[in-house]
């Protein structure tokens, strides 16, 4: 990291089991839960549309794409609204269920360290998994995730 650029903020994203360290920049807005507007045909992680500012945002379970069970969300879960990085996804976001508030942190080159005891499945939209003081959080291929989300609603739609 460079001394301009020293510090990320980042959040702590939870989810059922484990969390996603996520840079705040990716991050539109938290909002609450709402159900969103099934698509029919799309696989079990795709979880649907939902309203956002005036835009069809496709929602997903980000376990679900890993293959897990897509847990039921909590009482506390929120949406994380996140910025498409690229032009694939109509509405220019997407956004990810958290099965509670995500958590502000900084993060800098003396606090996180590769955690090399955890193998990514290669199928998952994962770059790795890394230590911060006592959490593991995965650290997820937005990219990937986005490329993932943008082939199923063409799909669907279809």
């Amino acid at each position: 990291m460079s001394e301009a650029g020293s510090e990320i903020y980042s959040l702590l994203v939870p989810l059922a089991a484990g969390r996603l360290l996520v840079p705040r920049a990716c991050v539109a807005e938290i909002t609450g839960f709402q159900v969103p507007a099934t698509m029919v045909g799309a696989p079990p992680w795709y979880l649907g549309l939902i309203n956002w500012n005036g835009r069809h945002v496709p929602l997903v379970s980000f376990e679900g794409v890993c293959g897990q069970p897509v847990p039921v969300p909590s009482p506390r879960a929120r949406l994380l609204v996140l910025h498409a990085l690229g032009d694939r996804i109509d509405a220019g976001a997407y956004a990810i269920v958290s099965q509670g508030f995500p958590q502000l942190v900084r993060v800098s080159a003396e606090v996180i360290q590769p955690d090399m005891s955890a193998s990514v499945p290669e199928a998952d939209p994962l770059v790795c998994r890394v230590r911060m003081g006592n959490e593991s959080p995965w650290i997820p291929d937005l990219e990937r995730l986005e490329a993932m989300i943008a082939d199923e609603t063409t799909v669907a739609q279809a």
